[in-house]
């Protein structure tokens, strides 16, 4: 960093429960020389106003975002922001930097409540799933659940543990240990522990984390497999068919980071296990029956991928003003005009797998093929089926998969 530079204008303060005598040196000296103090509610009953005596003490609005654009007029003053704990552990100190350049605040953590929590239960951080639920729902967790695996789940109130616990229970994991652990650090902290299948508290106090002991029968549990069962969709017949899907998802390819369009999505299951490859992973899903479109949404928060973008309308229209992706998978409205403007528009370097199944659509792709390279791949699938009192084979339609690069 320049040190030329002017100090920070904003000190982001993390505290926690037991409020200043929790807090460092250097969060107690911010504090008393601040010029505005901005925290919730909440935080600003945690410390006191003689640690600021000359502050004005401002109270953050909800929803958070409405209180960025007043923090901001205070640039170039002596602000101290308050946060939970560790501002940067699944906390507001990662949205107001969005809006701030290097340089502009400091960060004085207090240790995070997953830090605590994992501290009382004797769970160890690293191998231990922490999810923030505050706003999120309860279905981000649904791909993440496994027998033996261990969660910690902050939550926005009682309310919300005991939705957890009933919804644990309609997936299958009603046996699973919930530990509840309440305002932890300060003078209300407790911890209570009970199955989900039993969970009866009606008196949980905020804030509130929940440790999680995962416990189920194997069925219970999305694989993490390429080509998930098939059952895990909805769908009307318009779906990737489980090894076709793992064909797909292999030459696509996902990387962390990367945005996948998914043209025809149908149930969406190709763009959902896209997003299941790596949190960081996006996808926007292009449909023109309103039905699929709905359904694929449906689809993606049922599996805990509701971040799934669900485009209406009709390829290659619907694809103006759109993000550009790393990757694209034409499942369905394959045409010459389609192939056309995706060429015309798409980054040298992008991933594109096209699947065909009528005769016309494979002369296409073996046309475009010829020209732009790639890979042709001509899948037959067939499964055993009962034949009178027999068994046989029953062929699904052959599938032709182009793979190649913009």
């Amino acid at each position: 960093m320049d040190e030329s530079r002017s100090p920070a204008w904003l000190t982001i303060v993390g505290v926690g429960e037991d409020g200043m005598a929790g807090l460092a040196e250097a969060s107690r000296a911010a504090l008393a020389g601040a010029e505005f103090v901005i925290g919730a509610q909440r935080h600003l009953g945690l410390v006191p106003a003689v640690a600021s005596p000359d502050a004005e003490r401002i109270e953050w609005p909800v929803p958070f975002a409405d209180g960025i654009e007043r923090l901001l007029a205070l640039r170039g003053r002596r602000v101290v922001m308050l946060a939970s704990g560790d501002p940067f552990c699944l906390g507001g100190g990662s949205v107001v930097a969005r809006h701030l350049a290097v340089g502009e605040w400091t960060a004085l953590p207090a240790p995070s409540v997953f830090s605590l929590a994992a501290a009382r239960l004797g769970w160890p951080l690293e191998r231990t799933v922490c999810v923030g639920l505050h706003a999120a729902p309860l279905g981000r967790l649904r791909a993440q659940l496994a027998p033996r695996l261990r969660m910690l789940v902050t939550l926005r109130d009682g309310a919300a543990v005991a939705s957890l616990a009933h919804w644990l229970v309609a997936q299958g994991f009603g046996a699973s240990t919930l530990h509840v652990l309440e305002a932890l650090g300060g003078v209300r902290e407790r911890t209570r522990t009970t199955l989900a299948a039993g969970y009866a508290f009606a008196d949980v106090a905020h804030p509130v984390v929940v440790g999680i002991e995962a416990a189920a029968e194997a069925r219970d549990v999305v694989p993490r497999a390429c080509g998930l069962p098939d059952g895990l969709f909805e769908h009307d017949g318009q779906i990737t068919k489980r090894p076709m899907r793992a064909l797909t998802l292999s030459a696509l390819a996902p990387r962390p980071g990367e945005h996948l369009w998914d043209i025809g999505t149908g149930s969406g299951s190709i763009s959902i296990e896209w997003l299941l490859a790596h949190p960081a992973n996006a996808a926007t899903a292009f449909e023109a029956d309103p039905r699929r479109a709905q359904r694929a949404r449906s689809n993606a928060c049922a599996l805990g991928v509701d971040c799934l973008q669900v485009i209406e309308g009709r390829a290659p229209a619907v694809l103006d003003g759109q993000p550009l992706p790393d990757a694209v998978f034409v499942g369905g409205g394959l045409s010459a005009a389609l192939l056309e403007a995706l060429w015309a528009r798409l980054r040298p370097g992008t991933r594109v797998v096209c699947n065909a199944v009528t005769l016309e659509s494979e002369a296409l792709l073996a046309q475009w093929q010829a020209v732009h390279g790639g890979t042709l791949l001509r899948i037959e699938l067939a499964e055993a089926a009962a034949l009178g009192s027999r068994r046989g084979w029953k062929s699904a339609y052959p599938v032709v998969q182009w793979s190649t690069c913009r």
